[in-house]
């Protein structure tokens, strides 16, 4: 879920517990003006991360689309060369990701409550996800991530870099349609992160001069930071 600018937000309640019904119905009304069926990948802020994790993944590995959306462009441009499985909450966009990205494996799921054997995956992607958790669920889906990554394995998330929550009135310019972000400052996810084992091993920014924009990490899991 990229690019979840909030110009003339307003204020919302810490762990509000409308996020999910916000988030849900936000997408059913703006799943189409977030994202059409394609993408322009190359030159992307996708296309810079992907070739930051893409590298660091195993041939053939089992990478987790958390937040996938209808699939484009993230799960797209994996599935020719990984075994991927995309979450998402909203039943619109896994429909029309089944139907774009037929390569991969698509569910229907709130992340927070997805179920995973330990070590399932080489790799976990959260493109701009978990800022639409109430932020009192970001340190413990961490830790989640952490649990299903195998030894060795990445994560990449796109996280907030100054503390911040919210709803989007109008959100994509669709009359009525609402979205709900909440986000806690970079210090605090790297300390979340270290908490659950993962070890930073490189960090940057979206947009890469944005004020503040948003905190990109990957990290890794039984290694050292770099």
């Amino acid at each position: 879920m990229l690019d979840a600018t909030a110009p003339g937000a307003t204020p919302a309640r810490p762990a509000d517990p409308d996020a999910r019904a916000i988030v849900l119905d936000g997408y059913a009304r703006a799943s189409l003006a977030y994202r059409g069926d394609t993408f322009p990948l190359e030159g992307s802020a996708y296309a810079y991360w992907l070739s930051r994790i893409v590298p660091r993944i195993p041939a053939g590995g089992r990478v987790l689309d958390l937040g996938c959306g209808n699939g484009v462009p993230v799960a797209r441009a994996l599935a020719p060369h990984f075994e991927v499985t995309g979450v998402d909450l909203s039943p619109v966009q896994v429909e029309r990701a089944r139907v774009l990205v037929p390569a991969a494996r698509f569910v229907c799921a709130d992340m927070s409550a997805l179920d995973a054997p330990a070590g399932s995956f080489d790799a976990v992607l959260a493109f701009y996800s978990l800022i639409h958790l109430p932020l009192a669920e970001h340190a413990p889906m961490l830790a989640r991530i952490a649990g299903w990554l195998a030894p060795g394995g990445h994560v990449l998330a796109v996280v907030g870099q100054e503390p911040w929550t919210g709803v989007e009135e109008n959100w994509r310019g669709v009359s009525g349609a609402r979205m709900y972000y909440s986000q806690a400052g970079i210090a605090r996810y790297r300390e979340w992160l270290a908490a659950a084992g993962l070890a930073i091993v490189e960090q940057g920014r979206e947009p890469r001069r944005g004020n503040p924009g948003y905190a990109v990490l990957i990290a890794r899991a039984g290694g050292a930071s770099s």
